[in-house]
């Protein structure tokens, strides 16, 4: 059997062979079950029995806290251990019903989703799974319905999704109890559902997902932020050579005292002009890995676990026909099982990879060092796997309550740099490492859109071509693109909405909006204004060219490229007071190309035409072409 980077809870044959349901088995067969192993250097070790009263798992992702992979069940009363490990040893093996078997933080997920139900149990004075009943169970929705969490110095309800999560889990508890001595008998809520329940169901589903999208970074935050980031990026290579230059002082005073070694390496950087000596030299180390993380989850869409899963030479470039360069950056992906997974990036991505390549060199060295000495330890230490999986790994840290151990940066980790990367910047912004993914699909989409065309050189092929992409490499992640395509409809339905209110509007379709909106018959075809904002900006085509919003279904006007006044009088075009500026700078500008005496006759005429048209789109949205300069 191959080790599976997932997390491991099975045993070649033995594993395989046990069985899901424990009901009557004898105690001593019982608590011999295996729960986890893990497969060191060809050898499994078993982690975990069914009799521990903690449960340890290995694998998954990179970027998880070692404290995650733990189950402990003294956290759990006393008299719900045994039905519960019972529960989620036959989760572990079986699955629920018309579902694949879970991985470890599914299993994790209902065990801390339950705690809260048991402890309502305790409050209630039930000792037993038998004895839950529908009213025990609306007493509990009740309770979670009316519970207030304190976040900080704010108190707020649960969230609707957490409310679903817990009443999920006691939908689960009662179909896995059915395989215990200890079930529980009747269904929790009969004739409803967790969804229901936590108002997760119709306009209220489309309401709670609204509400619980990711934050968008604002674009000056975000400006701020990568600006910071890119400019530690190109210092970064400069700044790893005066590393390697303290190291080698290290390496040649290495018999003398820590502080003796300290004083030389300052005086060094004192003589090329580094300010704040060892302290402030490490902090700007710790900057410069987070700043390549700020630059490759900017301009990649990667999720935090496939950033943590970047190993060395992540990246690698591919050429069309036609002599272009695509760079690419791998690593891998447990969202969607798609394994190793291709991004397409920009040329800022790949130098910040080869950044990290040098910065991580110690660290990487440093794991080599662990696992050596584990291996003359104890050839069979489970941690020998565990370390094996973060040695080519760039995004490494120093975890100082387990002795300078070094492994992959977790979430929490990095959330905490990026949030103090902020605040170094001048921001008031709280970064998350989730907001990246939801920035570079919203920028990309925009781009798309045609509203952030500065973009494209620096997104390349995203932002002009992204099929191309896909079709250059069948790795590139579809989900990211589906997003991306999330993001646009957005856009869509904000810029259909800006047309339905009262404001003026030019060019063809956009007098013909003015006129629609203005009949009331046409309002009532839909059930409400939000629905009619929905349909018209699904089936329209709607993008951007700087100058008007185009509907045209295809490419071919010749307002977006050559003769862009000509927008003015296109039943395909869109003009806002958005644009009513750029019309007046045109305006103006054509005034004076008007004044030069050598663009003869034609060319007059050219440029009478042309203002004329912005005269138009002005007059249309309520300017004075002669008094709007301040438009």
């Amino acid at each position: 059997m191959t080790f599976n980077p997932g997390f491991v809870t099975q045993v070649p044959s033995a594993n395989e062979a046990q069985t899901g349901d424990v009901r009557a088995m004898p105690d001593a067969k019982r608590n011999a079950l295996i729960v986890s192993a893990v497969e060191v250097d060809g050898t499994w070790v078993i982690l975990s029995r069914y009799g521990d009263s903690k449960w340890k798992f290995a694998g998954g992702t990179t970027n998880g806290c070692a404290s995650t992979k733990i189950l402990n069940f003294n956290r759990i009363p006393r008299q719900f251990r045994p039905a519960l490990k019972a529960v989620l040893f036959r989760y572990l093996r079986r699955g629920r019903k018309g579902q694949p078997r879970p991985r470890y933080p599914a299993l994790r997920l209902l065990f801390n989703d339950l705690r809260p139900f048991f402890r309502h149990l305790l409050a209630l004075k039930v000792q037993q799974l038998c004895a839950v009943n529908p009213m025990i169970c609306a007493a509990y929705v009740a309770q979670c319905r009316a519970h207030w969490q304190t976040r900080g110095s704010k108190k707020k309800p649960l969230s609707p999704r957490t409310l679903n999560n817990r009443f999920r889990a006691v939908e689960a508890l009662h179909e896995l109890s059915q395989y215990t001595d200890d079930p529980v008998l009747q269904h929790p809520w009969p004739n409803t559902s967790a969804m229901a329940l936590a108002g997760m169901t119709g306009q209220d589903a489309r309401d709670v997902e609204s509400g619980a999208r990711t934050p968008l970074i604002p674009d000056d935050v975000f400006t701020t932020l990568f600006q910071r980031a890119y400019s530690l990026v190109e210092r970064g290579k400069e700044l790893l050579e005066l590393r390697d230059a303290l190291n080698v002082i290290a390496a040649e005073r290495k018999h003398q005292c820590r502080s003796t070694i300290a004083i030389h390496q300052n005086r060094h950087l004192a003589a090329r002009g580094r300010r704040g000596g060892l302290t402030a030299f490490r902090k700007s180390l710790v900057d410069l890995r987070t700043a390549c993380y700020v630059v490759l989850a900017s301009v990649s869409g990667c999720r935090n676990h496939e950033l943590a899963f970047l190993q060395s030479r992540a990246s690698h470039r591919t050429e069309d026909d036609d002599g272009t360069i695509y760079h690419w950056m791998r690593s891998r992906s447990t969202k969607t099982d798609a394994g190793i997974v291709d991004w397409m990036v920009p040329e800022a991505a790949v130098r910040a990879l080869r950044v990290m390549d040098l910065w991580a060199e110690p660290y990487q060295a440093m794991i080599a060092a662990e696992i050596a000495e584990r291996r003359a330890a104890d050839p069979l230490d489970p941690e020998i796997a565990e370390a094996q999986r973060h040695l080519g790994a760039v995004f490494l840290g120093l975890d100082t309550r387990k002795c300078n151990r070094v492994r992959t940066l977790s979430d929490v980790r990095w959330c905490h740099a990026l949030k103090e990367f902020a605040r170094a910047c001048g921001l008031n912004w709280s970064l998350a490492t989730h907001q990246f993914r939801r920035k570079f699909a919203n920028y990309a989409a925009r781009s798309q859109f045609g509203d952030l065309r500065y973009l494209r050189e620096h997104f390349k092929h995203w932002s002009m071509d992204m099929a191309l992409g896909y079709a250059l490499n069948e790795a590139q992640e579809l989900d990211l693109y589906l997003e991306i395509r999330d993001e646009l409809d957005d856009i869509k339905l904000g810029v259909a909405d800006q047309w339905f209110q009262d404001e003026s509007l030019a060019g063809g379709y956009g007098q013909n909006i003015v006129a629609w909106r203005s009949k009331d018959e046409n309002v009532t075809l839909f059930e409400d204004r939000a629905a009619m904002i929905r349909s018209i900006a699904e089936s329209t085509a709607i993008r951007s060219n700087g100058h008007a919003w185009c509907t045209a279904d295809d490419y071919s006007c010749v307002g977006n490229t050559l003769e862009r006044t000509r927008c003015s009088g296109c039943s395909n075009a869109v003009i806002g007071r958005v644009h009513a500026r750029l019309y007046q700078r045109l305006y103006d500008d054509l005034n004076d190309v008007l004044k030069c005496d050598d663009i003869g006759i034609g060319g007059q005429a050219r440029v009478r035409r042309d203002m004329e048209r912005c005269r138009e789109v002005l007059v249309a949205l309520g300017y004075d072409p002669k008094e709007a300069t301040s438009a």
